[in-house]
């Protein structure tokens, strides 16, 4: 059997702090947020973020 994956539509927060990293957050999930470089990159580690919040 393959598991089919589900598409989620989420709100996501996306900040900028002094340093000019990204810090992005999901506020769906209580403590769900990562950063990165880029918008891109940020969005990134933040979906790996969003799929272990789902799982539990």
């Amino acid at each position: 059997m393959t598991k089919e994956k589900e598409v989620l539509h989420l709100p996501v927060v996306i900040e900028q702090d002094e340093d000019e990293i990204y810090i992005v957050s999901c506020p769906v999930y209580k403590g769900c947020h990562s950063y990165g470089k880029t918008i891109e990159e940020a969005l990134g580690n933040l979906k790996e973020v969003i799929e272990m919040c789902v799982e539990e």
